[in-house]
């Protein structure tokens, strides 16, 4: 079976802040590509394939009320600990998923105002 999640794309106002926050936060870096009235930057490749990228264009509206994608970190407290420095805010903290081994979650917003998942086994 092909992993449920195709794409996703998290709207930005301000492209390279949303891509530095991203890059602080995850350790990771993005492929950056501007057509004019769309901007975009991907996530890295996953076994091939990208799974989502953070899109600039003037419709697209950021919301803490949207979907809510939950990222992988390796270090839940390194990248808690980064989120507010570089614009975010922590709306629930590193908190353990009550399903037995399940890991640790948290909410935030990003720099941009979206409301992002974090979640770590550790």
């Amino acid at each position: 079976m092909k992993k449920l999640i195709a794409f996703f794309e998290i709207p930005a106002t301000d492209l390279e802040r949303a891509v530095k926050f991203y890059q602080s936060v995850f350790k990771i870096k993005f492929s950056v590509h501007d057509w004019g009235q769309e901007k975009m930057a991907f996530f890295p490749e996953e076994d091939g394939i990208c799974p989502g990228a953070i899109s600039w264009s003037p419709t697209f509206k950021p919301s803490k009320d949207g979907i809510l994608i939950s990222l992988n970190c390796e270090n839940m407290e390194a990248s808690l600990s980064i989120v507010e420095k570089e614009g975010g805010k922590i709306l629930i903290p590193k908190t353990k998923i009550e399903a037995e081994n399940r890991g640790y979650f948290a909410v935030c917003l990003d720099s941009e105002g979206n409301s992002i998942g974090l979640y770590s086994d550790l």
